[in-house]
């Protein structure tokens, strides 16, 4: 398949992005949290308060950019694959990396006294089950994998939908992602009680939604370059905006608080975070470049690897800038990113040169 070139450098930006937020959580974890921020958070000043909202806030484009990254690629299938072929193809691409790098951090934790014996155990007997414990960014790979377990079953709707019926459904998937601050402000709605979770707007909500949308972006958009432009930085700017304050307005310094409160707008699949992440891959659709830089390509191709072991990065540079050098938190958070970001793209090109590396790395 040929590269296109504006999404290597969306598949960078969103690898970078992830560890900008996880270098960010090291900021706002209450006592106890591990690399990442746990069910309660803790901001020890106004400086923290303020650089962790914009950094973390401004980051949170990163997830639905991967999805709308595979979505664009892979939705809907090609014309005579089965949906058998597709399932194999994907699964061999990413499920022997997720697996290693499961027990990597079920095991590898011990050599530095992270987690002890029993956690380890525990750890690998649930890896059917659940994400080791050390490995919070795993959540993402169970939408992901959802996501590939249903295109073949939307394609066919894909290939056919019109614009306008695409638009239907990419409308009431934006209106469900009100439904985080409508539940807030007006408690259920919509069918939803204690005994029922499946609300009206259920099967157009989540991930499926950036899908569609990546698809109508892919095939109907029609829209030229200096407006796609236009649009896309106002739409990121709202989202940003809109993403940074709503966590800044609520974390209070010296309170210890809910996460998933605080962070209500930092959920994927909130409104504001649609708006930040389609307006900034409208963006980047505009590079018209026929060839990216080598470098571009050689991250874009590592950033699944990279992905997957940038948390053992993560926490010896929280102790580097955080602990050891005590940074400012302005300065701290990205030569975090930044130092495991460059790390994690240098174990992955030695790692490459290995036979069957793809086994390891993807």
């Amino acid at each position: 398949m040929k590269r296109i070139v504006f999404l290597d450098y969306v598949r960078v930006f969103a690898c970078f992005l992830v560890m900008l937020v996880h270098a960010s959580e090291n900021f706002y974890g209450a006592p106890g949290s591990t690399d990442m921020a746990g069910p309660q958070s803790f901001l020890a000043s106004e400086a923290d308060r303020l650089w962790v909202s914009l950094y973390d806030g401004f980051s949170r484009m990163s997830v639905p950019l991967f999805i709308i990254v595979s979505a664009f690629l892979l939705a809907p299938m090609k014309e005579g694959q089965t949906t058998w072929q597709f399932y194999g193809k994907r699964c061999l691409r990413i499920l022997p990396p997720f697996f290693i790098f499961m027990i990597l951090y079920s095991t590898l934790p011990l050599l530095w006294g992270q987690i002890d014996g029993a956690t380890s155990i525990q750890d690998l007997s649930r890896l059917l089950l659940n994400f080791p414990s050390q490995a919070g960014h795993f959540w993402f790979m169970y939408p992901l994998i959802s996501i590939y377990l249903f295109i073949p079953i939307i394609s066919p709707w894909l290939k056919k939908a019109t614009a306008k019926e695409e638009r239907f459904f990419i409308g009431l998937f934006l209106l469900s992602t009100c439904m985080p601050y409508l539940n807030r402000w007006c408690g259920e709605l919509w069918g939803q009680c204690f005994w029922n979770e499946y609300h009206m707007l259920w099967y157009f909500s989540g991930y499926l939604g950036y899908l569609v949308l990546a698809h109508y972006i892919h095939v109907h958009l029609t829209w030229n370059r200096s407006k796609r432009l236009t649009i896309g930085a106002i739409l990121m700017v709202v989202g940003a905006a809109w993403t940074i304050y709503s966590f800044y307005v609520q974390a209070i310094p010296g309170i210890t608080h809910s996460t998933p409160i605080i962070e209500i707008g930092w959920a994927f699949c909130t409104i504001n975070c649609v708006l930040l992440t389609a307006g900034t891959f409208l963006m980047f659709t505009c590079i018209n470049a026929s060839k990216s830089p080598r470098i571009i390509t050689e991250l874009s191709k590592l950033s699944y690897g990279m992905y997957l072991m940038h948390i053992f990065w993560l926490g010896f540079w929280v102790t580097v800038f955080k602990g050891t050098l005590a940074l400012p938190t302005v300065a701290a958070i990205p030569c975090i990113a930044v130092s495991t970001f460059i790390s994690c793209y240098v174990t992955a090109k030695i790692i490459s040169f290995i036979p069957g590396s793809k086994w390891i790395i993807g």
